[in-house]
């Protein structure tokens, strides 16, 4: 049973509430940009992207002398459960500023490197995008090749990345590069490379969804100041492996993405009809999409014990577990919405649907990549079966 929340909290909670009431713009609701796409282009995004982050609170537990909000844990989780209860969402909160560059940053990099980017990062001032994946370095990320030469006060870049989410919007790169080509994993370096420099290329892929976050973005003779690198020379791979442990912690402040805003089971009593007993008409579509609720409210407990059980140690192997499972359960969620909605599930576009119909389809089309980025669901696993059940490489 959880204990009764204190006296201060309650107060805490109640200040919130009343806060989030005031300031988040009814027009939000359920419209959160997906990851890799452009925020939305209108005053009430701006305004309440300016208040939230003005308070810190779009980076809650960050420290304020970076320009973070400074709450414990519980109370970020107050601000979060009121934000959501408004039908709100943290405007920067899935971004990759927040989400992935900024802990590492935090924990890696050096005081210059944190007053220069951090504070931008919690005022959702620059877009970051992340320079990774290559055409022949995907799954296996160490054979990466692009190269950073060493010309004494700087880097000169050469070479391309793939699936740069949100790389034609972005101000800045977080990238590994390789500086020494005599060694894999030993000779990776970690850059951050202003997307400005001339030099760099970008050119959008178009996805099946209809949209292009991913991108794929080509260096040609690129000069990256020495002071951009994080970490040692050659221990990219250190810093690289953290960031993305950090991409696969599932954070509770992903936002209510683009057709979210109803409880599923609501849309199904809309498309699918109840019988006397207000049950749905369809019986195996009822205990589909009560498994699937259960599967969702197991995952929230779960997240909330590992939130709590954290240590200042940051994210853990565990990631694996939970990004593989909340893949799982937001495809499974998606795939279901398509289907109760019967034929107005196929409206990718145009007239006879409704925008909700048109961003659930979308939604269902762009979710298919879940368990391929930040890692795949096969490398996941090996994760898992390595470093939790210790289980011997078949390789060795």
């Amino acid at each position: 049973m959880a204990p009764e929340p204190s006296d201060s909290l309650t107060a805490f909670r109640s200040a919130a509430r009343g806060w989030v009431e005031s300031n988040f713009p009814p027009s939000l609701r359920g419209r959160a940009p997906l990851m890799g796409e452009r925020d939305l282009d209108e005053p009430d995004f701006r305004t309440w992207r300016d208040a939230l982050c003005g308070l810190g609170w779009g980076t809650p537990t960050w420290p304020k002398a970076y320009g973070g909000g400074g709450l414990n844990r519980d109370e970020a989780r107050v601000v979060r459960e009121e934000i959501r209860r408004a039908g709100g969402w943290n405007p920067i909160g899935w971004t990759m500023g927040v989400r992935m560059l900024g802990p590492t940053l935090l924990e890696f990099g050096t005081e210059a490197q944190k007053l220069e980017h951090i504070p931008r990062i919690t005022r959702g001032e620059t877009r970051w995008c992340q320079g990774y994946s290559e055409p022949n370095a995907g799954s296996d990320l160490a054979s990466l090749q692009t190269r950073a030469e060493d010309l004494g006060d700087r880097f000169r870049v050469n070479g391309q990345k793939l699936w740069t989410s949100g790389g034609h919007y972005a101000d800045w790169c977080f990238c590994l590069v390789r500086t020494d080509s005599s060694r894999k994993h030993e000779g990776i370096s970690f850059l951050l490379i202003d997307m400005r420099t001339p030099g760099i290329e970008v050119r959008p892929v178009r996805l099946i969804s209809g949209a292009s976050p991913f991108c794929e973005t080509f260096f040609k003779d690129v000069d990256v100041p020495k002071d951009n690198l994080v970490g040692p020379l050659n221990g990219g791979w250190t810093v690289g492996k953290r960031l993305l442990q950090y991409e696969r912690q599932r954070s509770e402040d992903a936002p209510v993405r683009a057709g979210d805003s109803r409880a599923i089971e609501a849309v199904a009593r809309d498309y699918v009809g109840v019988d006397p007993h207000g049950r749905l008409t369809d019986a195996d579509l009822r205990t589909r999409l009560t498994h699937h609720l259960m599967e969702r409210r197991a995952f929230d407990l779960t997240m909330q014990r590992v939130a709590a059980n954290a240590t200042t140690g940051g994210p853990s192997a565990a990631t694996s577990i939970l990004k593989n499972v909340s893949s799982k359960i937001s495809q499974e969620r998606a795939e279901l919405l398509v289907e109760l909605m019967g034929a107005q599930g196929l409206g990718g576009g145009g007239d006879g649907f409704n925008g909700y119909e048109i961003s659930a389809v979308r939604e269902w089309l762009a979710g298919k990549a879940t368990t391929i980025y930040a890692g795949s669901y096969e490398i996941q696993n090996n994760i898992i079966a390595k470093r939790i059940l210790g289980l011997p490489d078949p390789q060795t």
